[in-house]
């Protein structure tokens, strides 16, 4: 059936990157079942089961990547198991090691310690792209540190700030995300063979009861699949609020994705800043002019999908019955891709705007001189007052021509006219010989954005480019967008 006849993910399709799709791909998951099982069947024989032989495991890593699909999904059309179709398409492909392949294991134990090492590997490529995120962002504070902006509070204008501590309020959020990621990834451990309620029972029965040979099998597999060590304890499966604090990672980097699109795109209507818009891009079907942001918006769109997705394995985790219920499998199958899929989609969705990130500082600077007459009243009133005004009769004469002001601005559209009104006025231009001129001299922008030159100046010094060490060349990741 042609691809256009039957519905595709777009998380595949449109959104998330070959290197991640392939990570939760078909091929990857089999593959490392057969290195699992390669690595069961090596730890018995180690440990003196001489049943196993070396030419079996020879046989075994001969085919562990020519999987025979064909075998395996005839035969789980007549078994419907997975795992036994496989074991069973493995074993036609190595007839001497066909009977000892999954010996003494559950499903679990490739099912299961397949996830982990997935989740590990794709939380690997997540924190590459993320530390690009924060190197792009990191750069751009930098650069644009000390250009002065309207801060908003409400989405009123406020107390002004710079368009670099502003991304630095994006950053900071994306580095708590990293030290999370980092935090979960460092303690994710595998399962190891534990049988099928988690006691080895079959273990004991293989080694006659050796405790001490049983205690070496799950060091000795994790060990051979790059792991320190297993779960100290589980029942069939490993407790699934595993997946619950992966995805609440994944959470976490959508919360502040969504964040920094929402402050773009308002930014984006303000005509302040940019995201990248290429020659041929169409905004709009019907609006020629448009430039829209639809990349922040598919980042915002893609953000919530996640956020929503973390909720999957919570209620997955608290519903498992005892020591193993079914219900999580079709979920995990869902829910644990599809959040990666999407960050991996967002991460780099941030990469290539971060990058392209463009800002306007004389729409910048119109914007706050709208405002920062306002704003500057309290500077005037104390100037005059060093001319030896008195400040109550000072703070009546601002208040009320700011009145005025704030009316031609608001019912009558015109330009921010309060100086001009104040150096007029009898009380307090003509008296102190301040013309409109003296007044504007005294705003510079610079004067009103407190310290966020050197808060941005400190953070990143402080904070961001030590961890950013870690991550060698990492500014000079980039990202492809298909859409």
């Amino acid at each position: 059936m042609p691809d256009r006849m039957r519905y595709i993910s777009p998380l595949s399709g449109r959104y998330a990157s070959k290197e991640m799709q392939y990570i939760f791909s078909q091929d990857k998951k089999f593959k490392t079942w057969r290195k699992l099982w390669i690595a069961l069947a090596e730890t018995e024989k180690e440990l003196g089961l001489n049943k196993i032989t070396d030419e079996m495991i020879a046989e075994l890593k001969e085919h562990a990547e020519d999987i025979n699909y064909e075998v395996a999904e005839e035969r789980e059309k007549i078994v419907r198991h997975d795992v036994m179709s496989h074991v069973y398409a493995y074993g036609k492909q190595c007839p001497k090691a066909a009977g000892i392949i999954h010996l003494g294991a559950t499903s679990c134990y490739v099912g299961d310690n397949t996830d982990i090492i997935i989740m590990r590997e794709a939380l690997e490529l997540i924190e590459k792209k993320l530390a690009g995120v924060i190197g792009k962002l990191r750069d751009f504070a930098d650069k644009y540190k000390a250009q002065p902006t309207l801060a908003f509070t409400h989405f009123q204008p406020a107390q002004p700030t710079t368009v670099g501590k502003r991304a630095a309020l994006w950053l900071n959020e994306f580095l708590m995300d990293l030290e999370d990621l980092k935090y979960v990834k460092s303690s994710l451990k595998l399962l190891g063979s534990k049988g099928t309620t988690g006691t080895q029972a079959s273990f004991k029965e293989l080694f006659h009861g050796d405790l001490d040979t049983i205690k070496k099998i799950d060091p000795m597999i994790a060990e051979k699949m790059g792991f320190d060590s297993v779960v100290p304890v589980s029942g069939q499966t490993y407790s699934r609020k595993h997946d619950t604090r992966v995805l609440n990672v994944l959470a976490g980097i959508a919360e502040s994705a969504h964040k920094m699109s929402n402050d773009i795109r308002l930014l984006q209507h303000l005509k302040e800043v940019e995201e990248p818009f290429e020659k041929s891009q169409i905004g709009s079907s019907a609006m020629a002019y448009k430039r829209n942001p639809m990349r922040s918006e598919r980042i915002a769109s893609l953000a919530r999908f996640v956020i929503c997705d973390a909720l999957n394995p919570a209620i997955t985790s608290s519903v498992q019955w005892f020591e193993r219920t079914l219900d999580d499998s079709a979920n995990k199958r869902l829910s644990v891709p599809e959040g990666f899929l999407a960050t991996d989609g967002i991460l780099d969705l941030c990469l290539n705007v971060v990058d392209g990130l463009v800002v306007y500082p004389k729409v910048i600077e119109k914007h706050m001189w709208a405002e920062l007459p306002f704003m500057a009243t309290e500077n005037i009133m104390m100037d005059c007052v060093e001319k030896g005004g008195n400040r109550q009769e000072l703070h009546e004469v601002i208040r009320e021509n700011s009145m005025i002001a704030g009316k031609h601005v608001k019912e009558e559209g015109k330009e921010n006219d309060l100086l001009h009104l104040l150096a007029e006025d009898e009380r307090l231009g003509k008296k102190f010989a301040l013309t409109e001129e003296d007044l504007k001299k005294n705003l510079d922008l610079k004067n009103f954005t407190g310290l966020a030159e050197e808060q941005v100046s400190d953070f990143l010094r402080d904070f961001v480019d030590p961890v950013l060490k870690e991550y060698a060349g990492i500014s000079d990741i980039k990202a492809e967008i298909s859409v």
